[in-house]
């Protein structure tokens, strides 16, 4: 029996990280944990990029962008949707999610989804390196063991 899983090793990897700015008290969180653990598994600098996009909705025009680009092996995405006093929440959260998924199948590239949807800015807090730790370096961790079993499945 064959067995495929992918190895927690970044070293040679190129990743590409898109960013939601707004949110940036949380989103920023998330990202020093990400390149914090991308880095601990051996990710070099100069094979990192890290995207800056206004908000979560557009985050699956840009992580579209960075996969379809030939210059990364994977892209992990980043974002936070806080629930406020209007269904804005619901449409956003919603389409970035379906967006992301939708990219994950289509792409050349896994992508990994390390976005928070929570009621409140505590909950974000508390995922984006909290007491719940730090959801984007998960996410991180999820992207290079992808893109290990994908690279091992290819032979």
């Amino acid at each position: 029996m064959k067995v495929y899983e992918g190895k927690l090793d970044a070293k040679g990897l190129r990743i590409g990280i898109v960013v939601s700015r707004f949110n940036d008290l949380v989103t920023r969180e998330l990202l020093s944990g990400a390149l914090d653990r991308l880095r601990r598994l051996g990710a070099a600098e100069e094979d990192l990029s890290v995207a800056w996009v206004p908000g979560g909705f557009e985050v699956p025009r840009a992580v579209r962008a960075l996969a379809s680009s030939g210059k990364v092996d994977g892209v992990l995405a980043l974002a936070a949707v806080v629930r406020g006093a209007t269904p804005h929440f619901d449409y956003v959260a919603a389409e970035l999610s379906k967006g992301l998924s939708k990219l994950n199948l289509e792409l050349p590239v896994p992508v990994a989804f390390g976005v928070l949807t929570c009621d409140t800015q505590d909950q974000a807090l508390e995922r984006a390196g909290g007491k719940l730790g730090n959801k984007g370096a998960q996410a991180a961790e999820a992207l290079v063991e992808m893109i290990r079993m994908e690279k091992e499945i290819a032979g």
